[in-house]
């Protein structure tokens, strides 16, 4: 079946977004031919994806460096917009680290000799409020180490600076109390400061970082002689006269040919924050230009290198085994049971009992995964063993409004049922009429198209396809885009209340019958 997204167009030259889903705040490493990327990760579980690429192009999924998020009992719950900010992966001693804020908690870092893992657990670097964006820094030349971060003014009423520590070698301490290297308040222009990138290069030390927020911003770049300034600004990279709003934050990687590339985000809505990468030359001030002439590219030519296989993140599941795969996360830390095992392919989700049944937003056992193009039609299988009233499972666009169509025990038996909530205040509400299944099986379908508009639809094998209720816009959470979810509940009760069945996901440019 042919893929929602690839960026290869397969005759040596790509198109951008080379990863046309939510992505965000990126970061990447070359480490001999292999190039890592991890991303924000947020509220969901396991967190930190790391992706492999041979050529920057093209991408696959190999992993997560954090099975739990810590604290755990801060993370019981959904808390979309908290957790995983603005990771920074780097390649030393022989280990890949990850280093993350928080800005509920502090800074962390976890590392591995592997980046299959398996990784440490994560380690408090830095406590506090509002610490966010780190990034650390081991300097070859002469031993030493150092981390920059930026602030979140909705913890710690502070923002628009970074501020720069030495770190101990093994990046279990910092050295001292950190000073501001960089005040953006004294930079004519210059607002929102953050996700600094920080790398030694040509005798200077140098700080790649976004301003001008997510939407509407710029990237920059900061040099200085010395780790603690002063430092020098420039921008790298701006939309001008392109339609790639706020080019921001993302990572500068040298090749093994000796080519420059730069990665970033794109902010797009409910489709959340797509990656870009970017040809990066210096000026003859030394200086880095992304893009053509500062501007974003949306088509060019491939970094040097062997061909490779065209190749996207995956989104398509069988769930062998009754294993679900990478492309999939909970939506906070999950509990014991909310799987059910056996030998089969198929995935068997637990009717969980709880209060948050009739709110998808507040349920921490929905399974999601990111919307992974502008157009494309989703599909799976459902059937649902429950005899307890109440109890539901089925496939839903989840964002700050919702929608899900799915089966549902009534009194009466099993029904076809489809609800939507259109924001945050309101309350689900049904979409279309409830209409009986009697063998408590269906074929769901999603076709989503430009502006995240969702046509929902379902065959039940009783009257053929239909669609059902009004086209569903998508919305983002306030960092994260909207996300396809999985979810089976009951009411509260006592005892078990079933489980429901999940085969055949697939994610595809067009769809057939359903």
């Amino acid at each position: 079946m042919p893929r929602p997204w690839t960026a290869d167009l397969g005759d040596g030259t790509y198109r951008n977004p080379v990863l046309n889903a939510d992505w965000s705040d990126p970061d990447v490493i070359r480490v001999g031919d292999d190039y890592y990327l991890t991303a924000s990760s947020f509220g969901r579980v396991p967190g930190l994806p790391v992706l492999h690429s041979r050529d920057l192009v093209n991408w696959r999924i190999i992993g997560h460096a954090l099975d739990r998020l810590e604290p755990a009992e801060a993370f019981a719950v959904p808390r979309h917009d908290c957790g995983v900010w603005a990771p920074a992966i780097r390649h030393h001693d022989d280990r890949f680290w990850i280093f993350w804020g928080d800005p509920d908690t502090g800074v962390f870092q976890v590392n591995a000799p592997d980046p299959r893992g398996p990784w440490t657990r994560p380690h408090l670097l830095k406590a506090g409020k509002g610490l966010i964006d780190p990034c650390p820094l081991w300097d070859e030349e002469d031993g030493s180490a150092y981390l920059v971060h930026a602030w979140a003014k909705s913890r710690s009423g502070v923002k628009n600076r970074l501020t720069g520590h030495r770190m101990s070698a093994d990046g279990l301490e910092l050295l001292d109390e950190g000073r501001i290297i960089v005040d953006a308040d004294r930079i004519p222009g210059w607002f929102t400061l953050e996700g600094p990138k920080l790398h030694r290069h040509d005798g200077w030390f140098w700080i790649l970082a976004p301003a001008g927020g997510v939407e509407t911003g710029w990237q920059g770049a900061f040099r200085s002689r010395d780790f603690f300034g002063p430092y020098q600004e420039s921008v790298v990279l701006e939309q001008g006269r392109t339609q790639v709003n706020g080019p921001h934050q993302g990572a500068w990687v040298r090749t093994a040919q000796g080519e420059d590339w730069f990665l970033h985000f794109q902010h797009r809505g409910a489709y959340g924050r797509v990656v870009h990468l970017q040809p990066l030359r210096w000026d003859g001030d030394g200086l880095p230009v992304a893009g053509e002439g500062g501007e974003p590219v949306l088509v060019h030519t491939k970094p040097k290198g062997e061909p490779q296989r065209v190749e996207a993140p995956a989104t398509d599941d069988d769930f062998p085994g009754g294993r679900f795969g990478l492309q999939w996360s909970w939506t906070a830390n999950p509990l014991p049971g909310w799987t059910t095992a056996h030998a089969g392919d198929g995935l068997r989700l637990t009717c969980v009992r709880t209060e948050e049944a009739h709110d998808l937003r507040r349920l921490p056992n929905a399974l999601v995964q990111r919307l992974p193009a502008e157009t494309f039609t989703v599909t799976v299988e459902l059937a649902l063993d429950s005899t307890v009233p109440g109890a539901k499972a089925g496939l839903a666009v989840l964002g700050d409004a919702f929608s899900w169509i799915g089966l549902e025990q009534g009194p009466d038996g099993v029904s076809l049922v489809h609800r939507y909530a259109e924001s945050v205040a309101e309350a689900e509400r049904d979409a279309a009429h409830a209409r009986p299944v009697p063998g408590g099986r269906a074929r769901l379908r999603i076709d989503v198209t430009p502006g995240a508009r969702c046509r929902f639809s379902a065959f039940t094998g009783e009257d053929g396809s239909r669609p059902s209720g009004p086209v569903f816009a998508a919305t983002p959470w306030r960092w994260v885009g909207a996300q396809l979810a999985l979810f089976a509940t009951a009411p509260t009760g006592q005892g078990p209340a079933g489980t429901a069945a999940f085969t055949d996901f697939r994610v595809t440019t067009e769809g057939g019958a359903v």
